[in-house]
Parts: C-alpha cells; structure tokens; sequence
C-alpha cells in the first residue's frame, strides 16, 4: 500500500505536521489517543493495554485492547498493524521526549520497521529520525541545522557522507563510537550511503 499511516504514541508531547493530518490511516496507542482527541484527529484503528488511558473511546472506532503483561509496546503494537495493513511509509507522532526508556524503544522501532522493507519515522517539532539499510538517500538542508548519523549494528561498513561538512568515504561506523554525532550540511543537499548494515539517522532543526 502506497499511503502514509501515521501513528501517534503516547509520550507527554504529541507534535503532527501538518503533512500528516489527512494520514490515509492513523492509528493510536494508548495515551496516543488522548493526543487524536487533543487536536481534532480521528484515528480508524486504537490499540493498546490502556494502562496510561482510560477515558471514553468513541463508539465506532476500531479497538485492539491487550493486557499489561505482554511483549510489545503498545507502539509497537500499533507499528505492527500499520504493517499487516499493507501501510510502507510510517510517521510515529508523540514517540520523542517523556521516559527515556520509551524513547530508546521508539527509535528501535525503526530498525525493526527497515526489517520489515518499511520505511518509518520518529518526529517531533525539532527532529525527524529514521533508519537506513543497505542503500542511499538525499537529504535537503531545509529547516535542518545539524545531521548525526549511528550505527544499530556492532559494526556499520561502507559508509559514505557527501554534502555534510564532514565527509566519509566507505567508512565503518562502529555502536560504540559515536564519530557520526553532529555534523552540518556543506550543500543544499546531502547523501548518506550505507554499505552493509542499518544506521540511525537524526535530523535536527536546533544548534
């Protein structure tokens, strides 16, 4: 399926931009439904254990409830169905800030999404993060004032930055050195290369 689903989770803060409202689907995740209430977005799909919501539901909408003992996140819940729906392209809204614990778990949702052949998305009103396997993509400078690049695996080689103040050529990035944090456009627009492996990607409009 070529739409977009967007996701809201349920951290303090929930920013949607503005692509994202007319979502073809949205999903929300526990606490993430009070966010739909919060700024007039009517999710088709409310999963959850609702161990941080437990409010009124609309009649009518679509509920996956679970138990508090299980294995998932009720984000990953949700990420779970947007893909068993057929959905390729994810934004997750409201996944940044709060308990840093729910927020490492967040941004590893992205490397399970890229498992899947999925492209996802962490953002907020300062940050767009998503994951990179096996491939290249452009970046524009927009609104964006620092890149900074990880590797989700041990080991990340062929590693290749052009565009950035600080390029690489076909470089390993290693999980326990963070070389890729910070950098800056060079160019209006930028590439990111990776050879073998999943690295992080942090876009940030904050110096």
């Amino acid at each position: 399926m070529s739409g977009l689903c967007l996701i809201l989770s349920g951290a303090p803060e929930c920013y949607i931009p503005k692509r994202c409202r007319q979502a073809d689907y949205i999903i929300a995740c526990d606490h993430g439904y009070a966010h739909s209430l919060r700024h007039g977005v009517e999710p088709d799909l409310v999963v959850g254990d609702f161990d941080s919501y437990d409010g009124h539901i609309a009649i009518g909408l679509e509920v996956i409830r679970t138990i508090p003992e299980k294995d998932d996140t009720d984000t990953m819940m949700g990420l779970k169905e947007a893909i068993a729906r057929g959905y390729k392209n994810i934004v997750v809204a409201g996944g940044l800030g709060g308990r840093i614990d729910h927020m490492m778990a967040n941004i590893g949702l992205l490397v399970y999404a890229a498992d899947q052949g999925v492209m996802c998305q962490l953002v907020d009103q300062h940050h767009q993060i998503f994951s990179l396997r096996n491939g290249s993509c452009r970046i524009k400078r927009g609104q964006w004032k620092n890149v900074s690049i990880f590797a989700a695996d041990t080991e990340v080689p062929g590693v290749t930055l052009e565009g950035f103040k600080y390029p690489l050529e076909n470089y390993t990035l290693t999980s326990h050195f963070p070389l890729g944090v910070s950098n800056e456009f060079a160019e209006d627009e930028a590439r990111i290369t990776v050879g073998d492996g999943t690295l992080i990607v942090i876009l940030t409009d904050q110096k």
